[in-house]
């Protein structure tokens, strides 16, 4: 069977918290949690963005500014966010962006899409009810944690940084996994990614020639952002197990409906999963309320 939105149960008094759910797959992800009867919170910079989005919507929808470039506002929204949260749909991210910085100093790409979801993970966990969503990509196949130089200070190419921060939030996914395993919690932390969706997200890389390539692309190669929210929605309300990645069924995994998929080898070492862990921690000053898994 091929899976959509319309095998979805109901999603009626579960709440889900969505980052950068303004656009793109995101946006789409709430559009049917909405529909499905979930209280969406959208966890977006620009809330004036978001509150237009959201607007046509069916469903029942809170605006909240997060910023994952800046810790400050990590704990900020955190903080001010009332009530038990069912599902955090780890979902925000940039890619193949010119060298930047976080307002913490961290290399944009790591910066935003691992340690700001790691950070506000940790920050929410103990409101957690039944999982993590984190979304990745088929680039973390050409990631490899440079820890040595994490940070790309000493060389800085845009697309391996990119690959580190994908691989980064697949070993997350996974060192979450067996920690909650550990402390015998029901929570399951598990990954999802969209194949190639035709999303903003490929239009705003800072390089006019290759975001005018990868538009190009969007409209010839690409499939809609509807079926790249798929596999979010697969992962988040589907019985899978913990550490399980979700994917389109398609050739080379670009295209199609949502299945169990499988990682490369880089993003299943565990004792680099660990190694993220620890640095994670202390880079970002949140600490998880979980014994460290066994390797």
């Amino acid at each position: 069977m091929k899976w959509t939105t319309d095998n979805m149960d109901p999603q009626d008094g579960r709440t889900f918290v969505i980052t950068g759910a303004n656009s793109g797959i995101g946006l789409e992800a709430a559009r049917a949690l909405g529909a499905a009867g979930a209280h969406v919170v959208v966890a977006c910079r620009d809330t004036a963005k978001g509150e237009h989005a959201v607007a046509e919507l069916d469903g029942d929808f809170d605006v909240r500014r997060l910023d994952l470039a800046d810790l400050a506002s990590v704990r900020g929204f955190a903080s001010e966010l009332e009530g038990d949260v069912d599902v955090l749909i780890n979902n925000a991210g940039v890619m193949a962006v010119p060298r930047g910085r976080t307002a913490d100093g961290f290399e944009m790409q790591l910066g935003t899409n691992h340690l700001g979801h790691f950070a506000l993970t940790g920050l929410l966990l103990d409101r957690l009810r039944d999982r993590v969503v984190t979304i990745a990509s088929g680039a973390h196949r050409f990631g490899r944690m440079n820890f040595g130089d994490l940070m790309s200070e000493r060389h800085y190419q845009r697309w391996l940084a990119y690959g580190q921060s994908k691989l980064a939030n697949l070993l997350f996914m996974q060192e979450l996994q067996r920690r909650l395993e550990t402390a015998d919690s029901s929570l399951r932390s598990v990954a999802a990614h969209p194949g190639y969706a035709a999303t903003n997200l490929q239009s705003h890389t800072g390089n006019p020639v290759q975001s005018a390539v990868m538009w190009v692309a969007n409209h010839v190669i690409a499939q809609s952002d509807q079926m790249g929210a798929l596999p979010t929605l697969y992962a988040a309300t589907q019985d899978i197990p913990g550490d399980s990645y979700v994917g389109p069924d398609g050739f080379l995994e670009q295209r199609g409906h949502p299945t169990l998929v499988g990682r490369s080898g880089a993003a299943k070492d565990a004792e680099a999963a660990n190694g993220l862990w620890e640095l994670s921690e202390e880079l970002t000053g949140v600490s998880f309320p979980l014994a460290p898994a066994t390797a």
